[in-house]
């Protein structure tokens, strides 16, 4: 956070105008439409919520199949386990982390209603062929981008590559609206309506036009007269909840989009330095995408070569104060993934990475100039020590 922040935030809540549900939230939705590509972007509390939203778009039913990703934050596909269909774990890309398109097809059958995947850290899928694999049956494609967030592909943006898009602000992210936040896009309209129904705290039904007739005359000024007097209901999907994003979070957030490009190179150079670290040891590999990608750099991930020389590396890295997340735990060796019939061996690229070579670095822009030298020398002097 910075000072236009702060002025932002300043105006919006000395201003008469209301904290929510108004022309900030307007204006930051239309620049992220313009932004990714898409008909529709709508706000909502959280990356998780639009997840959420997003799978009851799916219209999923009994005995319908979702095939997703093992490599990625729970939020991707834990709305799944409220619904009674079948989830296949897709195994990654040894490079990338990415769900592979190679492992995709044979997963695919006529009764797969959804692909969910996620751009891991920043480095964004092979959507072309996921997409026409998936709709060569009928899916649906859920992109999660909560961490590509000023990627592309060959020119085109997450979040308009698959059929709807779920994006995190939350703190960690690429962009933050105060902390938490969320949006959803996609192309189509009665989506938007659904969408907008459902984050305003209405019921998701199907409606028909009926006859007013009753409404008490001095009722008939007030906003839901028509709705409980002229309109029926036919059937309902889901009830709705209050996911509005408030004006001082949508007003920051539009901030920030302006200053997405200056923190994305900020991002960039960090992974430039410490790639080029990594470059002058073997054994050791960095990340690094075809031409055409644009890597949003939300992770850095680096894989160490084997078991015994990531828990070296680990160790020292630790020990000279770096701090360490490993992003993520495969999901299908979760105890309520197992649960339900999961285990070792589902997807042996995403399990051989994880628990042999799999390492991620700080990269958050906020990381001053001396806070990266530090980094960038304990990860040299770390990999001279523990070279083969």
């Amino acid at each position: 956070m910075g000072a236009a922040e702060m002025e932002t935030l300043s105006s919006v809540l000395t201003s008469p105008a209301a904290l929510s549900s108004g022309g900030w939230r307007e204006r930051f939705e239309e620049r992220f439409r313009e932004l990714c590509g898409s008909r529709h972007a709508l706000t909502v509390t959280s990356g998780t919520v639009a997840l959420e939203i997003a799978v009851h778009l799916l219209d999923l039913r009994p005995g319908d199949e979702v095939v997703v990703t093992p490599q990625t934050y729970q939020a991707t596909v834990q709305p799944l386990l409220g619904h009674d269909v079948t989830v296949r774990f897709c195994d990654v890309e040894p490079d990338s982390l990415n769900m592979d398109p190679d492992k995709l097809a044979p997963l695919l059958t006529d009764r797969t209603r959804a692909v969910i995947l996620v751009h891991y850290g920043g480095w964004p899928a092979e959507m072309d062929r996921i997409v026409k694999l998936a709709h060569e049956v009928d899916a649906l494609v859920v992109e999660d981008c909560a961490h590509s967030l000023g990627g592309a592909v060959d020119g085109r943006r997450p979040g308009a590559l698959g059929d709807i898009g779920c994006f995190s602000f939350h703190s960690s992210k690429n962009i933050t609206t105060l902390g938490e936040g969320g949006m959803i896009t996609f192309d189509r309209d009665d989506w938007a309506t659904r969408v907008d129904r459902i984050r305003s705290n209405e019921v998701d039904g199907e409606y028909y036009p009926v006859p007013a007739a009753g409404v008490p005359a001095e009722l008939r000024w007030m906003k839901y007269a028509q709705s409980a007097y002229g309109i029926g209901c036919s059937r309902v999907r889901r009830a709705g909840t209050n996911a509005t994003l408030s004006e001082a979070a949508c007003a920051v957030g539009l901030v920030q989009l302006d200053r997405l490009t200056e923190m994305a190179d900020r991002r960039r150079h960090i992974t430039n330095r410490l790639n080029e670290v990594i470059s002058r040891y073997p054994g050791v590999r960095a990340q690094h995408p075809r031409d055409g990608i644009r890597h949003a750099h939300h992770l850095y991930t680096f894989f160490a070569g084997d078991r015994v020389r990531r828990a070296r590396i680990l160790a020292e890295l630790d020990r000279r104060g770096i701090e360490l997340q490993l992003r993520y735990f495969p999901l299908h060796l979760t105890p309520e993934w197992r649960a339900l019939g999961h285990g070792d061996g589902e997807c042996p690229v995403a399990e051989r990475l994880w628990f042999t070579e799999h390492i991620n670095l700080p990269c958050q822009p906020v990381l001053t100039d001396a806070q990266i030298d530090h980094l960038v020398w304990a990860l040299d002097v770390t990999l001279a020590g523990t070279a083969v």
